[in-house]
C-alpha cells in the first residue's frame, strides 16, 4: 500500500466519520468523529447480507458482536466461526478486517463467549524526503471481547461484555506525536424471543434486541488532546415465518445511533453559536448526545440509521439473504443494499454477502465479498 501513504492513513483512521465508516463530507457540520471507529464494522458476512442487522437476529457464532445476550437461545452448544472482509477493495489489497468469534452454552440457562476482531492498515512504505527508503510500518487496530450472557426467563436473557481495545497508529522513526492506545469498554444487551405460535397458515416467532455497546473512557491519540470511542445503541425486532418444515422467512429491522455529543455550530471565534459543548466527560456524553444536536429534534432524529434485512431458509440447508442500509444524508449519507446467501451441514456453515452501494459517498466494502465460516458443535438444544 505504499502510495497511499502516511497522509491517507491519517486521514483515513485518525479523523474518519465513525458513522459511515468511509469518507469525510467536509460540508456536514453535524458530523460526529471518534477514535476507534473500527469497533463498528459488521464482521461477519450473514449480518452483512441483511443489511448489517444483528441485534434481533437469531443466534449464530457471531452473536457477541451483536448481541451477547443472544448466546444462551443457541441452539448448539458450541458455535466458533471467523471472518475475513477486504476494506477500500478499489484502492489497494492489502487492508482488511477479520475476527474469531467462540461460544459455549454450558447450560440451560448460561453461556459464554470470546470474539477477537481485527483491523489491518496494510503495509506503508516509509521514505524520507528525498525518496530514499526509511521501512515500512503496518498500522493495526484490535479489539478483545469477553461476554457472559443469563437467561432470566424462558424468553428473556441479558448478556455483559468486557473489550480490550488497542490501536496502533504510529510511525516509528518519524517526528509523529501519535502513540498507541490502549483501553477497555463494556457492552450490555438484552434479547426476548418468543415461543413458536400457530397463526393459521403458518407458525410464527418474534424477537427483540438491544445492545449499548462500547461504553467506555475517552482515549487520546496525541498529548493534549482526547476523543470519545463510538459508543452505540442499537434496537432492533424480527418476525420468522415458519412456513412449514422445510421453509422459513425471517425478516428484521434495526435502529442504531451513536451515544456520542454532536459537535456545536461554532462562530469564527470559537464561540457556541448553536447545540451544546461536547468537551464532556465520557459518561455525561452518553446522555447528552439524546438531546443536543443543533438542529433540535429534526437533527436528533438524523442521527438515527436505519436498516431492514430479510432472510430465506430452505430445509435448515440453504439461505438466501437481502437488506437495506439506510443513513441521513447530513449524516455521513451510507445508502446501500446488500445481498447474500450461504448454506449449511450439521456442523459446518459457509456464508457470503455483497454490497451494492446507492449513495454518491464511496463505500469502503463496494466490489468486495465478506466471507464467514462457522462450526456448531456439542448438544443440541430444542427450545430454539
Amino acid at each position: 500500500m505504499n502510495k497511499l501513504g502516511i497522509y491517507f492513513i491519517l486521514c483515513a483512521f485518525v479523523t474518519i466519520k465513525t458513522s459511515a465508516q468511509t469518507e469525510i463530507n467536509t460540508d456536514n457540520i453535524g458530523g460526529i468523529t471518534t477514535a476507534v471507529p473500527f469497533l463498528l464494522i459488521t464482521p461477519d458476512a450473514r449480518a452483512g447480507g441483511m443489511g448489517d442487522v444483528g441485534v434481533a437476529t437469531s443466534a449464530d457464532a457471531f452473536s457477541l458482536f451483536h448481541n451477547a445476550a443472544k448466546m444462551t437461545f443457541s441452539n448448539r452448544q458450541v458455535k466458533a466461526g471467523i471472518t475475513y472482509s477486504p476494506w477500500l477493495r478499489n484502492l489497494t489489497d492489502d487492508i482488511f478486517t477479520g475476527s474469531a468469534s467462540y461460544m459455549n452454552r454450558f447450560s440451560e440457562n448460561a453461556a459464554w463467549g470470546a470474539d477477537l476482531k481485527y483491523f489491518s492498515l496494510g503495509q506503508i512504505d516509509l521514505t524520507n524526503s528525498d525518496g530514499t527508503d526509511n521501512g515500512s510500518i503496518n498500522p493495526n487496530e484490535l479489539a478483545f471481547t469477553g461476554a457472559y450472557s443469563l437467561k432470566l426467563s424462558e424468553t428473556f436473557s441479558m448478556g455483559v461484555g468486557l473489550k480490550y481495545v488497542r490501536s496502533n497508529l504510529t510511525f516509528n522513526g518519524t517526528n509523529s506525536t501519535l502513540r498507541p492506545i490502549n483501553s477497555f469498554a463494556v457492552d450490555i444487551s438484552g434479547y426476548y424471543q418468543s415461543f413458536e405460535e400457530n397463526y393459521g397458515d403458518f407458525n410464527g416467532r418474534y424477537r427483540l434486541g438491544f445492545n449499548i455497546a462500547n461504553i467506555g473512557p475517552k482515549v487520546s491519540y496525541s498529548p493534549g488532546s482526547e476523543d470519545f470511542i463510538p459508543t452505540n445503541l442499537k434496537l432492533g425486532g424480527g418476525f420468522d415465518f415458519i412456513l412449514d418444515d422445510y421453509n422459513t422467512i425471517s425478516t428484521n429491522i434495526e435502529f442504531t445511533k451513536l451515544l456520542v455529543p454532536t459537535p456545536p455550530i461554532r462562530d469564527t471565534n470559537g464561540d457556541i453559536v448553536e447545540g451544546e459543548d461536547d468537551n464532556v466527560g465520557w459518561v455525561s456524553g452518553i446522555f447528552q448526545s439524546f438531546g443536543d444536536a443543533p438542529g433540535g429534534f429534526s437533527e436528533e432524529l438524523q442521527e438515527f440509521t436505519y436498516a431492514f434485512g430479510a432472510e430465506y431458509l430452505y430445509n435448515n440447508a440453504f439461505a438466501l439473504r437481502g437488506g437495506y442500509f439506510h443513513e441521513s444524508q447530513d449524516k455521513g449519507n451510507r445508502q446501500y443494499f446488500t445481498l447474500g446467501g450461504g448454506f449449511k451441514t450439521n456442523a459446518l456453515n459457509v456464508d457470503l454477502s455483497y454490497l451494492i452501494n446507492s449513495s454518491d459517498v464511496n463505500n469502503p466494502l463496494e466490489n468486495s465479498l465478506r466471507f464467514s465460516l462457522s462450526f456448531d458443535l456439542g448438544e443440541v438444544f430444542d427450545d430454539y
